[in-house]
């Protein structure tokens, strides 16, 4: 395949370049047209581009707002009939023998976080879609109807928390409290919602869903440093997130003598140095992060009074997580004896370890297999929408690999042959669950 760069002009400003990786395509036997399907992320990529090289959508914003016409466009033109519920999320329904089976849903999200990358999300998305025009080419029809969606703010960051839309499609967060959720600068969800013209009339609430699929870039190391081509996902990390604060004494730097001061800062990095040793003592794929910092009053030459700092941990087994969050405490309390401070640990949300459906994981096994893919298991340490489409029918993801393990940032990227082999990986998985 010849490699194709597009000239992207964003919001007035100069032209942009958005290459994707030169790959040759013509060795694999895809059921897709990898043409087509490049063409559709390349044009997508355009949409609220980066200089560099990634993209910018945060939801609800006017490029959230271009991104969601794009795709609606292209689902009219594949002659699917698209529904919009309360929340935003878009879901295009191609019709089955039995329309009134619970659907086979696959999809993803169209939503970045600042300055992220243009493979997450979009490829779920659009992989989705370039099946849905492969069966229409093919003039196959399946027993279920299918149904590609797109979730709204998967990412969370302008939003917190993230999977909002498929949270409350799943009936885990209530409408009315996404509605009031407020962005940084005052602007509430429902206001922006309808500022984009993207609040629908469809109910968003729990129905059955026959199955779901997502094909996701790993976002991690695993695949691309093992050389395996498919991840199949068994399921998702719970996690944990705390906010801790530390208070001690406002003081002096110069007369104020060291065995006298309660520096809240000393606290905490304490801490944090005792938190990043905790995955150490509980499993090598147990994670920690410290990933927020704030402290008062900030300035060169006076001893801290206030420190808040953030934790995340993640892994798979509830009792891990459970004794990561008394070893956390523990360390806290401890440096904070140490320092004279006061300590608060506040809980600032999670989610329990999410198991998936192990038949879907076995249909994607399978086809792997028969196209001639290696594959691996694998549980994803990172959030998706399939942990909420997971409470409503059988799911199971498929990861490929990003380069250098990168995500979340404009470096993601991915070799073609591989974003083609997962979106064919998805043509094979979906078609037999619509058909089951």
């Amino acid at each position: 395949m010849r490699t194709r760069d597009y000239e992207a002009g964003v919001n007035g400003r100069e032209s942009l370049r958005i290459p994707f990786r030169t790959v040759n395509v013509r060795g694999l036997e895809l059921l897709i047209n990898p043409d087509r399907f490049r063409r559709s992320m390349e044009e997508m990529a355009r949409v609220g581009a980066t200089k560099g090289g990634g993209v910018n959508r945060l939801t609800l914003t006017d490029a959230d707002k271009q991104a969601r016409d794009l795709f609606a466009a292209w689902v009219s033109d594949a002659g699917l009939e698209l529904q919009i519920d309360e929340m935003g999320n878009m879901f295009a329904r191609r019709a089955g023998r039995e329309d009134e089976a619970p659907p086979s849903m696959a999809g993803s999200h169209l939503d970045s976080v600042p300055n992220g990358g243009r493979f997450d999300g979009s490829l779920g998305v659009l992989a989705a879609l370039e099946v849905v025009r492969t069966l229409n080419d093919k003039n196959v029809s399946t027993r279920r109807p299918i149904e590609i969606v797109n979730w709204t703010n998967e990412e969370g960051p302008r939003f917190p928390p993230s999977m909002l839309g498929s949270g409350v499609f799943a009936g885990a967060i209530a409408l009315d409290t996404a509605y009031e959720m407020k962005d940084a600068n005052g602007a509430r969800f429902l206001d922006e919602l309808e500022r984009i013209g993207y609040r629908g009339d469809a109910p968003c609430a729990p129905r059955p869903i026959g199955s779901y699929l997502e094909l996701h870039i790993e976002q991690g190391p695993a695949l691309v440093s093992e050389g395996v081509q498919v991840g199949v996902v068994e399921g998702i990390f719970g996690l944990t997130w705390l906010r801790v604060t530390m208070r001690g004494e406002r003081d002096h730097a110069g007369p104020t003598p060291m065995h006298m001061r309660r520096d809240a800062l000393v606290g905490a990095a304490r801490t944090i140095a005792a938190i990043r040793e905790i995955p150490g003592k509980l499993h090598p794929e147990f994670v920690a992060t410290v990933g927020e910092f704030s402290l008062s009053p900030n300035a060169i030459n006076v001893i801290p009074d206030d420190v808040t700092f953030s934790v995340d941990f993640r892994h798979n087994d509830p009792e891990l997580l459970t004794e990561a969050r008394r070893l956390i405490e523990e360390a806290a309390r401890r440096e904070a004896e140490r320092e004279n401070l006061e300590v608060e640990i506040q809980d600032v949300g999670g989610s329990t370890p999410t198991a998936f459906d192990e038949s879907v994981a076995q249909v994607i096994r399978n086809v792997s297999e028969e196209a001639g893919y290696s594959h691996r298991p694998m549980w994803s340490a990172a959030g998706h929408d399939a942990r909420y489409a997971a409470d409503l029918g059988p799911t199971a993801m498929i990861f490929v690999p990003c380069v250098a393990g990168k995500s979340h940032s404009e470096e993601e990227d991915m070799d073609w042959e591989d974003a083609c082999r997962g979106c064919d990986v998805l043509a094979r998985a979906l078609w037999k669950m619509a058909d089951s």
